[in-house]
């Protein structure tokens, strides 16, 4: 998964659970950008890129959401 894609998928997600969602490109270094679901928050990589799938579960977990709410959207 693309870290587009994985902003996409969390942002269906959030309006789903009636969660806020926000993607700040400018709070991280390089191309690194912050996303926010509800009041937790991870740091995207680099958008470009395929996540790995360590990078991907640490993401999740940090959101507090499981890598398979992702799956099948």
């Amino acid at each position: 998964m693309r870290g587009s894609d994985f902003i996409d998928y969390v942002k269906e997600l959030a309006k789903e659970r009636g969660l806020e969602f926000r993607f700040d490109q400018t709070r991280g270094k390089g191309s690194h950008g912050t996303i926010w679901l509800g009041s937790q928050f991870t740091v995207l990589p680099d958008a470009r890129k395929e996540l790995k799938k360590g990078t991907l579960a640490g993401m999740c977990r940090q959101l507090g959401i499981k890598p398979h709410d992702l799956r099948g959207r």
